[in-house]
């Protein structure tokens, strides 16, 4: 367990960049890999070998990556004061007073606009889902975030809101079972951050962040044994339900659930690390075997769903 202390905090320097870094840093860009959800139904929705919906998916990807840089930048300013008494936090341009206020807040409008014009090119449905994801996220910045439990589902709501929108930019119909596997699973990597901040803050904790005051790491512990269990029968379910085998003429895409397996366990791994637990971001970026899983998850499923075209391209070559 990591105990931080003010001596400790003391000895480690806080950087000093240029505004154009902190400003980059506050945006998070590790943090996008979140938005890979918006691709899913480009998967699953048959549409990788139609260009256009390629391009449509990609930009909402870009819209979703704006919007939550510039909510980032927000974020920060509101929880200046209380991340300057955080172990990493306090390191973080605005919290350490390398990025001033009105900066932050130009460049964070300046993100929005451009994230919503280009949200119009999709159509005004992406449009309105783009802004509830903007309004859901910034209600948990100041206020849902305090609430025990309704923290972390919100937290789960937004990652829904991504595969819908995803799936809105596109033209195709998400399917429930596709909207239940991403709520799960977002929800479990919710809950294993906040007990990765229990673990990090220890005592401190309550005093970071208010609504960890509610949580315990025993209570944390049970809740992401169950998300991990019902993530991955779910998962599982979708994968053999009849309108999954009717769609894709197959009920093949069950032995992908290995990968799934993997997957999950692996980062349970990984949580109980506190070097590397406390960011799914940052833990699905450093870790190889993680991210091979899900390179393997993705390719398995790219071939049991376009096997029919696979096999034409195939046969053309001959």
């Amino acid at each position: 367990m990591i105990q931080p202390t003010s001596a400790t905090q003391a000895e480690i320097p806080v950087p000093r960049r240029g505004s154009l870094r902190a400003l980059w840093v506050s945006m998070r860009p590790y943090q996008w890999t979140k938005n890979l959800f918006v691709l899913a139904p480009l998967l699953f929705g048959q549409k990788l070998g139609d260009a256009s919906a390629v391009g449509f998916a990609l930009l909402a990807f870009v819209v979703f990556c704006l919007i939550a840089s510039a909510l980032y930048i927000i974020n920060d300013l509101a929880d200046a004061e209380a991340d300057r008494a955080h172990p990493e936090k306090r390191f973080r341009p605005i919290a350490s007073g390398e990025l001033t206020t009105a900066l932050a807040v130009t460049v964070a409008v300046g993100l929005l606009a451009l994230a919503f014009g280009l949200a119009v090119v999709i159509g005004w449905q992406f449009l309105a889902l783009a802004v509830c994801y903007g309004m859901l996220t910034f209600g948990y910045s100041f206020a849902v975030k305090h609430v025990v439990i309704l923290d972390c589902m919100t937290i789960a709501t937004g990652f829904v809101l991504r595969v819908v929108g995803g799936a809105v930019a596109i033209s195709v119909m998400p399917t429930h079972w596709l909207i239940v596997c991403a709520y799960l699973l977002a929800l479990y990597l919710a809950f294993a951050k906040r007990r990765h901040e229990l673990l990090l803050l220890s005592e401190s904790a309550h005093a970071h962040r208010q609504v960890l005051g509610e949580y315990s790491v025993a209570y944390l512990e049970q809740v992401n044994n169950i998300l991990v269990g019902a993530t991955i029968v779910c998962y599982t379910l979708y994968t053999v339900a009849p309108e999954t085998v009717v769609r894709f003429g197959t009920d093949k895409l069950i032995y992908g659930t290995i990968f799934v397996v993997y997957g999950m366990l692996r980062y349970m791994v990984l949580t109980h690390k506190a070097e590397s637990g406390g960011n799914p971001s940052k833990v699905l970026i450093g870790d190889k075997p993680l991210m091979l899983a899900i390179l393997g998850w993705a390719i398995y499923n790219g071939l049991v769903i376009y096997r029919d075209a696979l096999v034409v391209m195939w046969e053309r070559w001959q």
